[in-house]
């Protein structure tokens, strides 16, 4: 019988410590991984800025009407996503969101032509040469059944899915960087 040298002894005590070490780190980030997901935490880079909405409201049942007096066609096939705006009569601060809609909409560049902005009543007379426009008739209805649309701090902005979902909520005072990095996270969907 060949006896074990203590060199060899420490050598393969070594590699089963190597082992063992190895084990522990696979199965640590694991269980880690584990405690993050269902403690319900996100990396910042993956978080909304908006609200998502919980249940989501479905328009399709309201369907809008145009300014001019025809209907507005949710068309899902054209994949075409909705800023929408639903403000109150004496909307103050109305004129500064127009004109940073207008310029989150030109920040998409090519993409541009996948997004809309609705704006329920009169828009402001700085916004009505934007190419993504659409004013729509008033419709107490369909502003009724937007969640906190009569927010006492001002006017929230809505984001509407190609099928005609009301899916997000960005409260009044809402950063516009906020609002373009969403939209562009959701254009990319197909």
């Amino acid at each position: 019988m060949n006896a074990i040298t203590p060199e060899q002894l420490k050598a393969r005590n070594r590699g089963r410590w190597t082992l063992v070490a190895l084990f522990g780190l696979f199965f640590g980030v694991m269980a880690l991984a584990g405690v993050l997901r269902f403690a319900g935490w996100q990396p910042a880079a993956h978080r909304n800025t908006g609200e998502v909405l919980k249940p989501v409201v479905d328009a399709r049942a309201l369907p809008p009407t145009l300014a001019n007096g025809e209907p507005y066609p949710w068309n899902p096939d054209a994949h075409v996503w909705r800023i929408l705006v639903a403000p109150a009569p004496d909307c103050a601060e109305c004129v500064t969101l127009s004109q940073g809609l207008g310029k989150v909409w030109q920040l998409f560049g090519h993409r541009a032509d996948n997004v809309e902005i609705l704006w329920l009543g009169t828009p402001p007379a700085e916004v009505q040469g934007l190419p993504a426009l659409r004013v729509l008739a008033p419709q107490p209805n369909l502003r009724a059944a937007l969640p906190a649309v009569d927010d006492a701090a001002g006017t929230p902005v809505y984001v509407i899915d190609p099928n005609g979902f009301v899916i997000m909520r960005y409260a009044p005072g809402f950063e516009l960087a906020g609002l373009r990095k969403d939209m562009a996270t959701l254009l990319k969907l197909k």
